[in-house]
């Protein structure tokens, strides 16, 4: 206010200059977080082009992180999953060779018992595989596939239809729903 106002005031009152009263300074306004939020949430313009975008914006980088977050949980169960899987596969020579040991040691009545150990050694061996999700794959008079299969060769069989398989060299092993090994086998070309 002028000087002259407050004169003006002050004879109308009785009051002198000095008696005027003063203009207060403004008291500081404090927010909280949640208030300071509620205020502005309530003085955005909930059409305003610039707020849906941003809540776009924001919808989509929440969208990003879920999908981001389910990836990586789906990585972690197929690592835990196959986690095993070279470990296995190193393991598969030693069941050829106690498959080999029973092939050939049959024939000799003086192997007998050590044939039967190598026997319960070996079921024993393909149980505990097993209970970690190997499953053997490939047999004689099944249908040829190159997913399961390794086709060494072709030969005549007069006892199988043309395409099956007609003699199983080596045993092939799937872990789960993966193939470690295929089955080594010979292809029937008919008669």
């Amino acid at each position: 206010m002028s000087d002259d106002l407050l004169a003006t005031q002050a004879a109308t009152t009785g009051e002198t200059a000095a008696e005027a009263p003063t203009e207060a300074p403004a008291p500081e306004l404090t927010l909280s977080d949640e208030e300071l939020r509620a205020l502005c949430a309530a003085r955005v313009c909930p059409a305003c082009p610039e707020k849906a975008e941003f809540d776009d914006a924001r919808l989509r980088q929440l969208a990003e992180l879920d999908n981001t977050r389910k990836r990586l949980q789906r990585e972690m169960d197929e690592f835990r999953k196959y986690a095993a899987e070279g470990v296995l596969a190193d393991l598969l020579p030693i069941l050829d060779n106690l498959d080999l040991a029973i092939e050939h040691g049959g024939g000799d009545p003086a192997c007998k018992n050590l044939l039967m150990g190598v026997e319960m050694t070996r079921k024993l061996f393909l149980d505990a595989l097993a209970a970690h999700g190997l499953v053997a794959v490939g047999c004689e008079g099944e249908e040829f596939t190159p997913e399961l299969h390794e086709a060494v060769g072709q030969e005549s069989h007069p006892d199988h239809a043309p395409g099956k398989v007609c003699k199983l060299l080596k045993k092939g092993y799937k872990l789960r729903e993966r193939l470690l090994r295929p089955a080594m086998v010979m292809v029937s070309a008919g008669e």
